[in-house]
């Protein structure tokens, strides 16, 4: 049974900077894309940055270039999300995501609150 632990979340002021993890644990198989997404209070959850196995990474316009996705494949799977220059727009609950290249299966983290306020 694969499951996913994110932790990091937290308050931050606007300009500051948060990092997410997310370790996978279970039978992970190799084929797989690892991303994060975000659902703000009364919105759709949303793609916010994607990263493959060998690590082409992907990301939305709206945190291009001040976010970075990374992964870990070796001895542990975990998926990191580094966030730099924090908005008001940033805030929510954050969900890591793993999904199986072969079957399309996806599986979801409890997800981690964000909070940018001054």
């Amino acid at each position: 049974q694969v499951q996913l632990v994110e932790s990091g979340g937290g308050l931050a002021q606007p300009g500051g900077s948060l990092r997410l993890s997310c370790v996978i644990t279970g039978n992970l198989p190799n084929r797989n894309v690892m991303a994060w997404y975000r659902q703000a209070p009364d919105k759709q959850r949303e793609l916010v940055a994607v990263i493959a196995k060998g690590g082409n990474t992907s990301y939305s316009a709206e945190v291009e270039g001040r976010v970075t996705i990374s992964r870990e494949n070796q001895n542990n799977n975990i998926v990191y999300l580094q966030m730099n220059h924090l908005r008001p727009q940033d805030p929510g609950i954050y969900y890591c995501n793993v999904v199986l290249v072969a079957s399309d299966h996806h599986f979801w983290g409890q997800g981690t609150q964000v909070t940018v306020s001054s």
